[in-house]
C-alpha cells in the first residue's frame, strides 16, 4: 500500500532512543574555547611584541599592521598543526543568510620534490573569492568576478574538524560590501564613537563604548525520517500543507516542560561543541509549540555574537543529524502553532563599567540613562520602517503578527515607571534632574518563601522592541536570518540619533546655556518627538493597527513593499552620514532582497503544485474510487428493494456525499494549480525585480493559500491509511 512507508517511518521514529553523548571529564570552564585561537593561545604562540599589537587591535580598535601578519600566521599555523588541522579557509557571511568557505591545504612545494606545510601572512590577511557567484545586486557581473575576503582580527580564528576558519569581511573589487560583517563593523564603529562623545557629558574616563548582543535562538526539531518523507520540508523548510493536529499547543504543557531524552542528548552534545568553540551558551528549554526549543548564550560584543550565532546555526544542523533529527530554522514551519524568532537583546556599555541603558545611583547618572533611552526611541521612531525592513523576509512574514510574535508594526514598550517619567519630562516646565526607583520588594503570604525582588518594568511579549531593565529586546528578527541585518540598521540609526543629540546640545552650550539645562531642553524636545513609538498595550489588537497608522508608524504588510524603506531618502542619508553603507550598496542589497523573495515563493509554489498534482490528487481519487466501488458493491449485493431500505440508503448517501466533496475539492485544486502556474508565468515576464516581487506577493501567494485550504480539508476526508505524507500529529509529537 502507498501508506506503508509513512507508517514505517513513524514507527521507526517512535522506537528511537537517546544517543549516548561523550561528556568531557573537565569542567566547561576548562574546555571553553578549546578550538579557538583566543588571547590565551596568542600569548603562548606569538612573540610578546606581536601579541601586544594584536591585543591593541582587538581591544582598542587599532589598525592592523600588515607587517606583523607573517608572525601571526606562523603562530596560528603552529597551533593549528598541533591540533591536527590540515586546511584553512576564509569564513565569511555573504547575502545568503548563511556562511561561505573555500578550504585550502597547508601545503606548498619544498623545491626538492616534496611538500611542506606553509601558511603566510598574505594568505591569512586576504583571499579572492568569486564575487559574481554570490548575491551582489548587480555590483559584480559574471565577467567581473573579482572580490576580496579580508581578515577580521577582532573575531578569533577557530577550528572546525580539520580546518582553521578565519572570520573575514567580503567586499567587491570596487570596494562595496557584499556581506553582513563589513557594514556591521562600520555601524558598530559609528555608534561606539557617537555614544562615547555623548558619554563625555557625564564621565571623564570613558574612552570606548561597546555594543552588546545576546541573541535567543528558537528552533524546531523533527525526526529525520519524517522530515525526509515530506518533500515540502525538504525543499522549503516548512510544511506547505497539513491540517492542524487535534492537540497542539493549546494545553500550554510544552513550554518549560521536561525536555525529552532524545532532545536532551542533542542539547548536551550541541552545548559541549559550542563551548569548545567559545560560544557561551547558557540557557536551554522547551518553547511554546510542540517540538520547539530555545538556546541562548551570555551576551557578548555584538560582532562576535553575530559570528557565534552564524556558527551555532551551522553546528546545530550537524549535531542534529547525529541524533536522528533535522533542525527547522524556518520562522513558521507549521501552520496553527507558534513560529520561531531570534530575539536580539541589545545594549551599550562604556569601558568605565557603566551600562548606558541602566539607571544609575545619582541624578546625573539617571540623566545619562534617560538620554540613552530617549535617543534609542528616537532612532527607532525615525527609522521604524527601516527596522521592519531589516527583519522582514518571505519566511518571517508568516510569523509576524500571528498572535505569537510581535506584530508587523515596530513600537517600543517601556513599562509604567519609565512611561510616567517621560510624561513628567514632557509636561514639566522646569529643567530639573530626577531620581528613579530601583527594584522593589514584594511580600508573599507564605512564611517559607523569601520576599521577591520586582523589576522596574513588566514584560510585554507583543512588543517588537521592549525595554527589559538594562537593555532593549528586539523581538522581531526571524530564527533563520543573520541577526547582523537588524544590528546594522539599529546601530546606524542609534549613531545618527546620538550625533544629532550632541550637535544640538553643543549648539545650546555654545550660546551660553549650562550643560545640564541644555541636555534637559534637547531631551524634552526628543521625548515629545518620539512619543508615537511608545506603546505599552496589546500589539495584537486590531485597534492598535488603526492607532499606529494614525501615529504615522509603518503598518504595511507586503514584504516586497516593506523592503522599499532601504531606499527612503532618510535611510540613505542616515547610512551615508554614518559611513555604514552608500546608496549603491543599499540599492544592491534591495535587489538581492527582492530577488530572494521571488525565488523563495517561486520554489514553494513549484513544490506545492507538484505535491498537489502528484501526491494529493492521486491519493484522493484513489480513495474516491474505493468509495464508488463500495456504493456499487452495495447495489450488487442487495436487491433493489433491500437497497432502498433506510439503513442502506444512509450508508450510500454518506459515501456519495464524500465522493462529491472529493470531486469538488480535487477539481478546485487542479484549477488553482493551473491558476498558480499562470500567475507565476505572468510575474516572471516582469523585468523589474521590484515589481516582480510585488506581483508574486499579490498574485502567487494567495493561490498557494487557497490550494492549502483545499488540501487540508481533503486530509480530514481521505482514509488515514492512504495518506502518503506524515501528518502534524506525527511530525510534532515524535520523541
Amino acid at each position: 500500500m502507498a501508506n506503508n512507508l509513512r507508517f514505517q517511518v513513524v514507527e521507526e521514529a517512535f522506537k528511537k532512543k537517546a544517543v549516548d553523548v561523550k561528556v568531557p571529564k573537565e569542567r566547561p570552564s576548562e574546555y571553553f574555547g578549546k578550538y579557538v585561537f583566543n588571547k590565551e593561545k596568542m600569548y603562548k604562540y606569538l612573540p610578546k611584541a606581536i601579541y601586544d599589537k594584536m591585543v591593541d587591535v582587538m581591544d582598542n580598535g587599532a589598525r592592523l599592521d600588515r607587517s606583523i601578519a607573517d608572525a601571526v600566521a606562523a603562530g596560528m599555523k603552529q597551533w593549528a598543526l598541533e591540533m591536527g588541522v590540515t586546511h584553512y579557509t576564509h569564513w565569511f557571511q555573504p547575502l545568503t543568510e548563511g556562511t561561505a568557505e573555500k578550504h585550502d591545504a597547508f601545503v606548498e612545494h619544498d623545491g626538492k620534490g616534496g611538500m611542506i606545510e606553509k601558511f603566510s601572512g598574505k594568505l591569512l590577511v586576504q583571499q579572492e573569492p568569486d564575487a559574481s557567484s554570490f548575491p551582489n545586486g548587480g555590483i559584480r557581473n559574471t565577467f567581473e568576478a573579482r572580490g576580496y575576503s579580508a581578515w577580521d582580527p577582532t573575531s578569533p580564528v577557530f577550528i572546525i574538524d580539520d580546518t582553521l576558519c578565519i572570520p573575514t569581511i567580503f567586499i567587491a573589487y570596487t570596494g562595496e560590501a557584499l556581506d553582513y560583517k563589513a557594514p556591521l563593523l562600520r555601524a558598530l564603529h559609528a555608534v561606539g564613537k557617537a555614544a562615547k562623545d555623548v558619554c563625555q557629558y557625564f564621565y571623564n574616563d570613558v574612552t570606548k563604548v561597546q555594543v552588546n548582543l545576546g541573541w535567543e535562538q528558537e528552533y524546531f526539531l523533527v525526526d529525520e525520517g519524517l522530515y525526509s518523507a515530506r518533500p515540502d520540508l525538504l525543499m522549503t523548510g516548512r510544511t506547505l500543507m497539513g491540517h492542524e493536529s487535534a492537540k497542539n499547543q493549546q494545553m500550554d504543557d510544552h513550554y518549560f516542560g521536561t525536555i525529552p531524552d532524545r532532545v536532551q542528548a542533542f542539547m548536551k552534545d550541541l552545548e559541549i561543541q559550542a563551548l569548545e568553540l567559545a560560544i557561551p551558551v547558557k540557557t536551554r528549554h522547551n518553547e511554546v509549540a510542540p517540538n520547539q526549543f530555545e538556546l541562548a548564550p551570555i551576551f557578548e560584543e555584538c560582532n562576535l555574537a553575530v559570528d557565534h550565532n552564524m556558527l551555532l546555526m551551522s553546528l546545530m544542523k550537524k549535531v542534529a543529524r547525529k541524533h536522528g533529527f533535522r533542525v527547522l530554522l524556518h520562522e513558521k514551519p507549521f501552520d496553527g502553532i507558534n513560529g520561531s524568532g531570534k530575539h536580539n537583546n541589545w545594549s551599550l556599555s562604556a569601558d568605565n563599567g557603566a551600562l548606558l541603558h541602566a539607571p544609575g545611583k545619582t541624578p546625573e547618572e539617571n540623566l545619562r540613562f534617560m538620554v540613552f533611552i530617549v535617543e534609542t526611541l528616537m532612532a527607532v521612531y525615525k527609522h521604524n520602517g527601516l527596522l521592519k525592513a531589516s527583519i522582514m523576509s518571505a519566511t518571517n512574514a508568516h510569523r509576524l503578527g500571528g498572535n505569537e510574535a510581535p506584530p508587523a508594526i515596530i513600537s517600543s514598550f517601556l513599562g509604567t515607571q519609565l512611561t510616567e517619567l517621560l510624561n513628567h519630562i514632557e509636561e514639566s516646565d522646569k529643567n530639573e534632574l530626577f531620581n528613579l526607583k530601583g527594584k522593589q520588594g514584594m511580600e508573599i503570604d507564605i512564611p517559607q518563601i523569601p520576599d521577591l525582588i520586582v523589576d522596574n518594568t513588566d514584560r510585554n511579549r507583543t512588543s517588537p522592541f521592549a525595554f527589559t531593565g538594562n537593555r532593549f529586546e528586539f523581538r522581531a528578527p526571524g530564527s533563520s536570518v543573520n541577526c547582523a541585518s537588524a544590528m546594522i540598521a539599529l546601530n546606524a540609526a542609534m549613531a545618527e540619533a546620538l550625533t544629532s543629540f550632541k550637535e544640538r546640545v553643543d549648539a545650546k552650550i555654545a550660546k551660553g546655556e549650562g550643560k545640564i539645562p541644555a541636555i534637559l531642553e534637547v531631551l524634552k524636545d526628543d521625548v515629545k518627538t518620539c512619543k508615537p513609538i511608545r506603546f505599552d498595550g496589546n500589539g495584537y489588537s486590531e485597534e492598535w493597527v488603526v492607532e499606529a497608522a494614525k501615529r504615522g508608524l509603518d503598518v504595511e504588510k507586503s514584504c516586497p513593499v516593506i523592503f522599499e524603506h532601504y531606499l527612503d531618502d532618510s535611510t540613505i542619508k542616515m547610512f551615508e552620514s554614518t559611513k555604514v553603507m552608500n546608496k549603491k550598496e543599499l540599492e544592491a542589497r534591495n535587489e538581492v532582497k527582492w530577488e530572494t523573495y521571488v525565488k523563495t515563493v517561486q520554489i514553494e509554489a513549484r513544490v506545492l503544485g507538484d505535491l498537489a498534482m502528484n501526491h494529493i490528487i492521486p491519493v484522493s481519487t484513489h480513495y474516491q474510487s474505493q468509495l464508488i466501488k463500495n456504493v456499487q458493491g452495495m447495489k450488487d449485493i442487495f436487491s433493489s428493494a433491500l437497497f432502498n431500505t433506510e439503513k442502506a440508503t444512509k450508508l450510500s448517501a454518506r459515501n456519495i456525499k464524500l465522493i462529491e466533496e472529493i470531486a469538488e475539492r480535487t477539481e478546485k485544486i487542479e484549477q488553482l494549480v493551473e491558476d498558480l502556474t499562470e500567475a507565476r508565468r505572468v510575474a516572471n515576464r516582469i523585468e523589474d525585480i521590484h515589481q516582480r516581487a510585488i506581483q508574486y506577493h499579490d498574485t502567487v501567494c494567495p493561490h498557494m493559500e487557497a490550494i492549502r485550504k483545499e488540501i487540508d480539508k481533503l486530509e480530514l476526508i481521505v482514509e488515514d491509511g492512504l495518506w502518503t505524507l506524515p501528518k502534524y500529529r506525527e511530525l510534532l509529537f515524535i520523541r
